[in-house]
């Protein structure tokens, strides 16, 4: 499976010690440039099983960034440069504009669905409430909700 990932979903696992989990999930999870870059203002190291790769075409990037940043813009031209099979992605307009590319698009919280369900966690709603408190990961109420009824945790 080729997974590559934007910030978010990765920052926020290092921050509560469980980024092993898309090791475990995917094998190995792919990031584009401008991710590493942004990856590594916060975190003096990676895991070894994220892969670094160069977008082939600057240009689909430069359209791109003029709606979104930098690291959305490469994640997603490097999906589809890559045929990936899943783009982790947070932010509501790049997940919007990655799904209307036709690029398989889930955030932080699906990758907390599949772990629970792959016997990885035993709890969505413990490692949300650690994402709230530790790293700052904001989520509304009714998507609290829905992820806990997804989870089946409610």
């Amino acid at each position: 499976m080729i997974v590559v990932s934007d910030t978010s979903p990765v920052t926020a696992l290092l921050q509560i010690d469980l980024c092993g989990l898309l090791r475990d999930l995917f094998g190995k999870v792919i990031l584009p440039e401008a991710v590493h870059a942004e990856l590594s203002r916060y975190h003096d190291e990676l895991p070894d099983f994220f892969q670094i790769e160069r977008v082939a075409d600057p240009g689909k990037v430069i359209v791109l960034a003029a709606t979104l940043d930098q690291g959305e813009a490469e994640s997603i031209v490097l999906a589809e440069q890559l045929g990936a099979d899943l783009l982790l992605m947070d932010e509501n307009i790049g997940r919007q504009v990655a799904s209307a590319r036709g690029i398989a698009v889930t955030g932080l919280l699906g990758v907390l669905i599949r772990a629970k369900r792959a016997g990885l966690i035993h709890s969505v709603k413990d490692v949300m409430s650690r994402l709230q408190s530790e790293a700052g990961f904001y989520v509304s109420d009714d998507l609290w909700q829905a992820v806990l009824r997804r989870a089946g945790e409610c």
